[in-house]
């Protein structure tokens, strides 16, 4: 199976660990959203998986059709950094058998796949384009075609969403989907979380270098995200009682009438539907888990505790 296993890794500057005994599994057919606040560890974190810096203390391995490897499998690995790097002088064509060509992709197979690539992204009239007269979304898709021409097994993408309209952004959820099918691992880290809950088969979340969560969505979910409830009454009376309920943490009146009301941890649906006076004039009630964006606001700010 294809993948990268990165094992009780450590990276320290100067007094500061940035990175502590971090370990998790990507695996061939399935994204892993590598999910964290501003500073937690996750871009030192994949700079130690390509290879730019070393890890002081643990392991980082690759698996690839041909068995473990030691040293990065260059060939079979593709990454999209956050820091764009495409040669702006340089037409797209030559940009992209330029960096095919270091994977060992023959200047033949690399322009029959890079016309496919860019008629997928819409982009066939610009083959020939300089980089410098691309939009910023058209660069995102050239450089991402560049990380994926050379057909790699594992793939590592450090916020590919970013620029992308609504319209591009579906077009690449749909790309990565099919490339986890065909059996690529995909690390892909973004503080886009609508688009990870949609994407992502397992979640891996980082806060000050330290791992705090490792599991599938609905289990994160489960252990962080309590319930949200939208309460719409069709007039404002006697509300204040549900309200002082300590069942409920918090809540945000939104008009006279509409609430979005946030329960303790633990409380369940029935719990509070028990609580709620049967005079009460409900219009309308839904009941549902925190978001991932939800959760990460709450890590962010330190709401739960590393383990």
């Amino acid at each position: 199976m294809y993948g990268l296993e990165v094992k009780n890794v450590c990276k320290t500057f100067g007094s500061k660990r940035v990175v502590d005994k971090v370990s998790f599994r990507a695996e061939g057919g399935q994204i892993l959203g590598f999910l964290g606040p501003n500073g937690a560890g996750k871009t030192t974190t994949i700079r130690m998986i390509m290879g730019i810096i070393a890890a002081d203390e643990g392991e980082i391995k690759y698996f690839t059709d041909s068995g473990q490897k030691n040293g990065i499998p260059s060939e079979s690995i593709g990454y999209l950094p956050e820091e764009r790097g495409l040669y702006k002088e340089a037409r797209v064509m030559n940009v992209l058998q330029f960096l095919a060509g270091l994977k060992n992709v023959p200047r033949s197979t690399v322009k029959e796949r890079a016309v496919v690539w860019l008629k997928r992204f819409d982009l066939s009239d610009y083959a020939h384009a300089k980089v410098e007269e691309l939009s910023k979304g058209m660069l995102q898709k050239v450089q991402f075609v560049a990380s994926v021409l050379h057909q790699p097994q594992i793939i590592i993408l450090d916020e590919p969403f970013s620029g992308l309209d609504p319209v591009s952004q579906d077009m690449f959820k749909a790309i990565l989907r099919d490339l986890a099918q065909d059996g690529a691992a995909i690390l892909l880290s973004s503080h886009q979380m609508n688009i990870l809950e949609e994407l992502c088969d397992r979640i891996y979340l980082i806060h000050e270098g330290k791992e705090v969560f490792n599991g599938t969505l609905q289990e994160v979910k489960e252990k962080y995200g309590n319930y949200r409830v939208n309460l719409t009454l069709s007039r404002p009376d006697g509300v204040e009682k549900l309200l002082s309920t300590p069942i409920i943490r918090e809540y945000h009146k939104i008009n006279e009438t509409r609430y979005m009301i946030s329960l303790e941890d633990g409380v369940v649906p029935g719990e509070f539907l028990s609580s709620i006076d049967k005079q009460l004039p409900v219009q309308e009630l839904s009941l549902a888990r925190s978001s991932l964006h939800d959760i990460f606001v709450r890590i962010a700010l330190g709401g739960v505790e590393n383990e």
